[in-house]
């Protein structure tokens, strides 16, 4: 089984690591994978991004947010956390979680905490959760890769995975929310995030000191390539959502209530009506044709609504704000 650390903590570049190896070394290979992203959030491939994500949170603190091959839950990352990902033959069709949890279990009681695999992708300790793990399938062949609470802010995950109650209607696979937990606290005293990887090295490969797999240039080009032409865009991290509608009501201070009615397909506005208790003439007709087609970020719909004459529309409402309603 090949050996790899991940030589950077993007977001973008490891999740195209991660399909470039599947791709390739993968295909004949066994590999084992170690990596950490920088303040994240992943998405699952069936997911509604902007059912997920608290995105002013997100855009606040510069979260970035990335869509993964793999089905499940939206998950948070900082470096406090980290990944494994196992890429191996798919022994049958049945979608057995379970057996590549059994290392990470192995390691930890190796170091005297008693881990259990709980439910159907979920490691714990003491009952509460520390690791979700999903898998990816394709011509025999599979992806499996899973998250460790090690010492991650558990504040900034809440805070970043709690979606404002705005009415979301989605055919998106929701997030089941379980009590989490940092492993920190159950290891012994000493124990940093450097010597656990050893220890979790170890356990999945047999070896004392396994040898590592080291990317050529000519690895790195083609995950750059990939990290550009998927996902680090748009298109993949937020407009394969699926279709949507939701209501937005806010009270903007000197304007009045506003109730934003919006349709979302392909992560592309396709409908808007509008409501409140506002001054001006409010022509929503208008609003909607401007915006129908934009992409639900906070640029396309400023750019949008440059040729509008808002204050007549909404007295004391200023673009900015508006774009900043809409895309929140």
């Amino acid at each position: 089984m090949l050996y790899l650390e991940s030589p950077r903590t993007d977001p973008y570049f490891n999740l195209a690591l991660e399909q470039y190896l599947f791709d390739t070394v993968g295909q004949t290979q066994a590999l084992f994978m170690l990596w950490q992203n920088a303040n994240t959030i992943v998405v699952g491939k069936h997911q509604n991004a902007c059912q997920e994500v608290n995105a002013d949170f997100v855009r606040e603190q510069g979260i970035r947010v990335v869509r993964r091959l793999s089905g499940g839950g939206a998950v948070y990352h900082d470096l406090g956390n980290l990944n494994f990902t196992f890429i191996a033959a798919a022994e049958d069709a049945a979608l057995d979680l379970r057996l590549f949890c059994q290392p990470v279990a192995r390691a930890l009681g190796e170091l005297g905490v008693a881990a259990e695999i709980s439910g159907r992708n979920d490691i714990t300790v003491d009952g509460r959760k520390f690791s979700g793990n999903a898998q990816y399938r394709k011509n025999g062949r599979v992806m499996h890769h899973g998250t460790i609470l090690f010492d991650s802010d558990l504040e900034v995950v809440g805070r970043a995975l709690n979606v404002p109650r705005d009415k979301i209607e989605s055919k998106g696979v929701q997030s089941v929310r379980s009590r989490v937990t940092n492993l920190r606290p159950y290891l012994p005293a000493g124990v940093t995030l450097e010597a656990f990887k050893d220890v979790l090295a170890r356990s999945v490969l047999g070896e004392e000191r396994p040898a590592r797999y080291e990317l050529t240039d000519g690895d790195l080009r083609a995950v750059e390539a990939l990290r550009e032409s998927r996902y680090a865009t748009w298109a993949w991290n937020w407009g394969a959502s699926p279709k949507y509608s939701v209501r937005k009501e806010r009270r903007v201070e000197g304007v009045g209530r506003l109730e934003l009615y919006l349709e979302v397909k392909g992560g592309a506005l396709t409908g808007l009506e509008v409501f409140g208790d506002f001054f001006g003439e409010g022509d929503a007709e208008a609003l909607s044709a401007a915006l129908t087609g934009c992409p639900m970020e906070e640029a396309a719909v400023l750019r949008a609504l440059e040729g509008l004459d808002l204050e007549r529309q909404f007295h004391n409402l200023g673009a900015a704000e508006l774009a900043r309603i809409i895309v929140s």
